[in-house]
């Protein structure tokens, strides 16, 4: 076995008893990244050596159910360290799961109906949901967990900056938190952002960000910086720019649209800002918007002005 390939095993291994660890201490959230992180690395490299693979074609099949009982999950941990030698049948029955389908903004209004946001689900910052990654960590984009953002689930579109023009003015926008309910119950959250006229429109690429850094009580954190990828002098009278929180559905098998928030052009200024989330669909003509929630839960992101 080559060195690096015994090195996938050693991460690979870390990974699972984490998880596994997670799972035995009641922590199902943490425990469900850990399991999703790994499969994401399984995965990952089964598909980047489609004809050239130490892996089997039945051990690149992805293969999974809704649950799986802890016992058995530990089954796998001797398959893991021999995985690519194991041939062996599978220690307990697995079902094939479908691909991820991410839909357009309201395609998921015509699916089964999702309880108010309002009314709807345990607090995330109850025991029953949700324990802090990190205990008495600040929620500071100076100390940012990277469990997922670069795993392969949504490592993002982010365009870089602009070159400056003379006089014109670039803007970036760090997207710090979002604050939901139910922050710790939501799946490889991301965050997408575009530039719209008046009539939707888009008026610059649309970009996406990676998978959220860490989630923390209510909120979760995205600390990454969008460029707009227009000079602010350039853009429309009347546009804005929208931001729409999405999040993975596994009993559904979709990647929805929860919420989304917008920023008008007189709200481009330096510096901090706080602004409301509204209910999906996302209505970029901004006609019959809707809050979330009563709660005082918003998108926290700060500005930088760039003018040469």
């Amino acid at each position: 076995m080559s060195e690096a390939a015994r090195s996938l095993l050693q991460r690979w291994g870390a990974s699972f008893r984490k998880g596994t660890d997670f799972d035995s201490w009641g922590q199902l959230v943490e425990a469900t990244d850990e399991y999703q992180i790994l499969a994401r690395h399984l995965q990952k490299e089964a598909q980047s050596h489609p004809n050239n693979s130490e892996f089997t074609e039945d051990q690149k099949s992805t293969q999974s159910q809704e649950e799986f009982k802890l016992e058995d999950l530990k089954k796998l941990e001797p398959i893991l360290k021999n995985i690519f030698t194991y041939n062996k049948e599978f220690p307990f029955d697995v079902q094939p799961v479908p691909p991820r389908r991410i839909l357009a903004p309201g395609e998921e209004e015509d699916l089964e109906y999702e309880e108010d946001e309002e009314e709807g689900g345990a607090g995330a910052g109850s025991p029953d949901t949700f324990s802090a990654r990190v205990p008495g960590m600040a929620p500071s984009c100076n100390h940012v967990l990277h469990h997922s953002s670069n795993q392969g689930a949504n490592e993002g579109t982010l365009l870089p900056q602009l070159p400056s023009e003379p006089g014109m003015t670039l803007l970036t926008i760090k997207i710090e938190k979002i604050g939901l309910k139910d922050a710790g119950q939501c799946i490889d959250p991301y965050i997408t952002v575009s530039v719209k006229d008046l009539n939707g429109i888009d008026l610059t690429p649309v970009q996406d960000t990676p998978v959220a850094s860490r989630k923390e009580d209510t909120y979760i954190h995205f600390c990454v910086d969008i460029e707009i990828q227009r000079h602010i002098e350039k853009l429309t009278k009347g546009a804005a720019i929208f931001f729409e929180f999405k999040h993975y559905k596994p009993k559904k098998r979709f990647t929805s649209t929860k919420c989304f928030a917008f920023m008008e052009m007189d709200e481009i200024k330096p510096g901090p800002i706080v602004i409301e989330l509204y209910k999906k669909p996302t209505d970029f003509k901004r006609k019959k918007l809707q809050l979330l929630t009563k709660k005082p839960l918003y998108l926290h992101l700060h500005q930088t002005l760039h003018k040469e």
